[in-house]
């Protein structure tokens, strides 16, 4: 760097990691919302129908999507898991009079 200006090298350097990164954030989204979709079933059998398509539907939406998952990191479920109405949670495909 002379007289406080970047060099060519650094120039195109810094171009460079700003298209790749762009690149980067484009292909991203896509991904999570095909994780999402492939999580749909799961979400049911763990919350029920319409929480289960809520949670994954919110999921799939780009921006919102990774929002709320950030957010649920602290604080915890958005949306609650259904309640079996004794022990609180119900594990998921668990009927309620199994004996074990």
């Amino acid at each position: 760097m002379e007289n406080g200006k970047p060099s060519v090298k650094k120039k195109l350097a810094h171009a460079a990691g700003w298209k790749l990164a762009r690149r980067a954030a484009k292909a991203v989204p896509p991904f999570g919302t095909i994780l999402a979709i492939g999580f749909v079933g799961y979400d049911i059998k763990k919350k029920g129908f319409i929480r289960g398509v809520l949670n994954s539907g919110l999921d799939a939406i780009p921006i919102v999507g990774t929002g709320k998952n950030i957010i649920e990191l602290f604080t915890g479920d958005f949306l609650p898991d259904k309640d079996d109405g004794e022990n609180g949670r119900k594990l998921p495909g668990k009927k309620e009079n199994e004996v074990k």
